[in-house]
C-alpha cells in the first residue's frame, strides 16, 4: 500500500485526516501529517519530514499532498520527491484525500491520476447538480 503524507499549513492536514476518519468510520493506516507554522524554519523541519515519510513507506512509495504550491509546505515536499517512488500533488482537499485513500493500492500512476481528479471534481456549483 502506498503511504500518504500531508504537509500543510498548521492544522489543516490533521483536520483533513480527522474528516476522512469520520467519513470512513476508522483511521486509515499509513497516513501522517506535518503541520507547518509561520515561525517554523523549513530547514529544521526537513529531517522530521524525511523521518515521517519513511515511517509510512513500506516499500511501495509515498504520495505527498500539500495545500498551496509555492508555499513552505510544498517547498519542503519538493525536497523529498523521488519520481516513481515519492510523488507530490498540491491543492489537497477532502475529496482528493478520500480518493487517494481509495486508490493507493492500485499503483502510483493510478493513484496520482485518481487523487488529482478527485480534488478537481470535488469542486462544483451545487445549484448545477
Amino acid at each position: 500500500m502506498i503511504g500518504l503524507f500531508l504537509i500543510t499549513h498548521t492544522t489543516y492536514g490533521e483536520s483533513l485526516i480527522q474528516c476522512a476518519c469520520h467519513v470512513l468510520n476508522r483511521r486509515p493506516p499509513q497516513i501522517v501529517q506535518l503541520g507547518v507554522a509561520a515561525q517554523d524554519d523549513p530547514l529544521d523541519l526537513l529531517p522530521l519530514a524525511e523521518s515521517m515519510m519513511h515511517f509510512v513507506d513500506t516499500g511501495e512509495g509515498v504520495l505527498i499532498m500539500t495545500d498551496i504550491y509555492g508555499a513552505t509546505p510544498s517547498n519542503i515536499a519538493l525536497k523529498l520527491l523521488d519520481p516513481g517512488r515519492v510523488e507530490g500533488i498540491t491543492g489537497v482537499n477532502l475529496p482528493m484525500l478520500l480518493r487517494a485513500l481509495t486508490y493507493r493500492e492500485k499503483g502510483m500512476g493510478v493513484l496520482l491520476t485518481r487523487a488529482i481528479a478527485g480534488g478537481r471534481d470535488g469542486v462544483l456549483n451545487m445549484l448545477d447538480h
